[in-house]
């Protein structure tokens, strides 16, 4: 697709803006990825990020630390002219890592990558937008997405009330025989599903174990069972579903009949249609577990995220832009680029226009592994999150500029309906 005259205003702009800060982006993505922290405490990457941005403040940015009732939540926000007549565009900032294996996701990127595209926006826009134009761009600090759903209590708590689009990539290791493969700007079918969550405990009963085994009425049990009932319903589940999940704690001692004990699962489908029915089905081998051992049951739900809807009309935008730089990229996702897995931009996706794009870097093994991590802090993973920041800057300048370009993806939204 040949580029808009919109979109060619922005893109040298866009270009300068990301070599103009570079030094600071390589040292922000750096801070990140050496100090991993877990969900709602990644609070040295806070710190780090808002001060690179209140040193800036002479250049328009504010910043809100601690925003929206988070503690690791902040916004940034450029704002020019009368905000609340023009589009408001969100690039999200993901920063916090896996227990044991640090930035095994790549979040040091994700942020890295929206952080750039947030300044190379609002730089090119200051150099090349019309006079008069009037739009606010943000940068959301969002937390806690590997278990915490953060996103999540950021739409609740109205941070994307009001935000027209929504922006950010992902990065993945790169596909088999897939070398030059930049980036795909719809993730593979399946490859964000819709996904409960929830920690379930089983209480019993303790008894002395080898004394008087028949007093007890054993929790445990009722984990192991459960198990297996969810073993046999994987026989009859679609191929992509997903249910999986760990035992968390099952008893105290061998010789006390455990009284309580509890698992941990995810409950994974392709659309939030279709993970309901799924649901229900392994809520009732929980059940009866319960009922076949005699133990009482409880159900503590977690946040479910909800599967990605690609905006088409930003996909082919920044398609467009990133071949018209010279970049290998794809609008859907090769076969074997990418895998199951879910995120809770897919709840954003549902609340308003949104852009999940893929990204590849060099990696001896996929997410959530260490090797993963070692990666993700390679020089060339860095360059190759640039590069995707410069293609989501001009689509935001392009969304931000152009009416007709904004009516199509709000469109597009409003076909694909909302939760």
């Amino acid at each position: 697709m040949q580029l808009s005259a919109s979109q060619l205003r922005y893109l040298k702009p866009v270009q300068i803006a990301l070599r103009q800060y570079d030094e600071k982006l390589q040292d922000i993505n750096h801070k990140i990825w050496s100090n991993p922290e877990l969900a709602y405490n990644e609070h040295q990457a806070h710190n780090n990020i808002c001060e690179l941005f209140e040193a800036l403040r002479s250049e328009g940015y504010s910043v809100r630390r601690h925003a929206y009732g988070l503690d690791t939540a902040f916004e940034i926000e450029y704002k020019h002219g009368d905000a609340d007549n023009g589009r408001v565009l969100t690039f999200n900032a993901e920063y916090d890592a896996l227990p044991g294996i640090g930035h095994a996701c790549g979040h040091n990127l994700i942020a890295t990558s929206s952080i750039a595209a947030f300044i190379a926006t609002c730089e090119a826009m200051k150099i090349a937008a019309p006079a008069g134009l009037v739009y606010t761009v943000r940068l959301l600090g969002t937390p806690a997405e590997e278990s915490g759903g953060g996103k999540i209590r950021l739409l609740d708590s109205g941070a994307y009330k009001g935000v027209n689009a929504c922006l950010m990539v992902h990065p993945a290791a790169l596909p088999p025989g897939q070398a030059n493969l930049l980036s795909v700007a719809k993730p593979p079918e399946g490859g964000f599903l819709a996904n409960d969550k929830v920690r379930v405990t089983f209480t019993g009963k303790p008894a002395h174990a080898a004394a008087a085994p028949w007093e007890g009425v054993n929790a445990l049990d009722a984990v192991v069972a459960a198990y297996v009932n969810i073993s046999l319903l994987r026989q009859q589940i679609l191929p992509s579903q997903r249910v999986h999940g760990i035992i968390v704690n099952g008893g105290d001692r061998p010789n006390i009949i455990p009284w309580s004990a509890s698992v941990d699962y995810y409950i994974r489908s392709p659309t939030l249609a279709t993970l309901k029915p799924l649901t229900e089905k392994v809520v009732k081998c929980f059940e009866a577990a319960a009922t076949a051992t005699g133990c009482k049951v409880e159900f503590q739900w977690g946040p479910s995220y909800a599967d990605v809807k690609s905006n088409e009309h930003i996909c082919e935008s920044y398609v467009s832009v990133m071949r018209a730089m010279g970049q290998h990229v794809l609008l859907n996702s090769p076969q074997g680029a990418g895998g199951s897995a879910s995120t809770d931009m897919g709840n954003v996706s549902y609340a308003i226009p949104g852009f999940h794009g893929i990204f590849f870097i060099s990696a001896k093994s996929g997410n959530h592994t260490p090797q993963f991590t070692d990666g993700a802090g390679s020089p060339n993973a860095y360059r190759r999150a640039l590069d995707c920041a410069a293609g989501m800057a001009v689509t935001a300048c392009y969304f931000l500029d152009d009416d007709d370009f904004a009516r199509q993806v709000e469109e597009d939204f409003l076909r694909g309906g909302s939760l």
